[in-house]
């Protein structure tokens, strides 16, 4: 048995919809459901009523719900007084981020806390989407940094996972320049010369993103699969090599463009703009992360 069963069937009892309920736990309803399925395996027992609509709890249901929450309450509790012990000592943070977030913004960022704060000191963990929400639901951190898009959203309860904008980046797609200092490979291209495409896994966000501004364009560009990579640092690289055209952040690629090392290989129509979030789980009562969110909302507030 697992904790997240519990935590999809109190999720469940919550929403009294599968869907809803696994959109909540960041979870596909399919594999949600197989996951009641495993907890009422375990249990031996029908936890949820599912011949009507909404699907209701059986007696079994509401006797287990009490003492799931209960255990939960515990565990969690307990968890929070043990981490307490092993968090650095002082000023610390533990905070999640994508690859690119850790690379371009993070380090500039916590240089800005030291003239607030003095020394503070930051575990940083580089990770995926996926990994990085997991870190936050589960207390494995106390900041989350992650793109924002309004039709690509994290699926966070915002009751619990408060968020404030810290900035706001360009999707664009980018190349080497040629002889002349234009664009090698220029969007849209042409059938009969297809552009080599340097391109994200489908699941990735960055993957995700370029599928949206793509399906959302009037005409579709003419583009050949040439690499691929769930990391912007990869496609960056090899870019750099003249590999072919690659949606990056801009903010991954500033100095680059201003030394002409590579140029905007479209108009701004094949642009998307992302913001720049940062998470917090609200029920962290820590001081330190009460003090610095204040700063954070204040610092993100625009000027006047």
């Amino acid at each position: 048995m697992e904790i997240k069963w519990i935590e999809d069937f109190i999720a469940l009892a919550r929403y009294q919809s599968f869907s809803r309920a696994a959109e909540f736990r960041n979870v596909t309803q399919s594999g949600f459901s197989r996951r009641i399925q495993s907890l009422e395996q375990w249990v031996g027992a029908d936890l949820i009523d599912r011949s009507g609509f909404p699907p209701t709890l059986t007696p079994a249901g509401r006797l287990f719900q009490e003492a799931a929450e209960d255990i939960l309450e515990k565990l969690f509790d307990t968890r929070a007084i043990i981490r307490t012990e092993q968090r650095m000592a002082g000023k610390g943070l533990q905070i999640a981020a994508g690859h690119t977030i850790a690379l371009s913004f993070l380090p500039a960022w916590l240089k800005t806390l030291s003239a607030h704060f003095g020394e503070v000191r930051a575990r940083v963990i580089p990770t995926n989407v996926h990994d990085s929400i997991l870190m936050l639901v589960n207390g494995n951190c106390e900041l989350m940094f992650a793109y924002h898009h309004p039709e690509l959203p994290l699926h966070l309860d915002p009751a619990r996972y408060q968020h404030l904008t810290v900035g706001v980046d360009t999707f664009m797609p980018v190349c080497r320049p040629n002889e002349r200092s234009a664009p090698a490979f220029r969007l849209p291209g042409t059938a009969n010369h297809p552009l080599p495409l340097i391109s994200y896994t489908e699941t990735s966000y960055f993957g995700r993103c370029l599928a949206l501004l793509l399906g959302q364009a009037t005409a579709a560009p003419a583009l050949q699969l040439h690499y691929e990579s769930d990391m912007a640092e990869v496609l960056k690289k090899l870019v750099m090599e003249g590999e072919g055209v690659a949606w990056l952040p801009r903010s991954s690629i500033i100095a680059e463009l201003e030394s002409g090392e590579l140029v905007p290989a479209g108009r701004s129509e094949w642009h998307l703009e992302v913001e720049l979030r940062v998470y917090r789980d609200a029920s962290n009562r820590s001081e330190f992360l009460e003090t610095l969110w204040g700063h954070i909302r204040a610092a993100s507030q625009p000027s006047r």
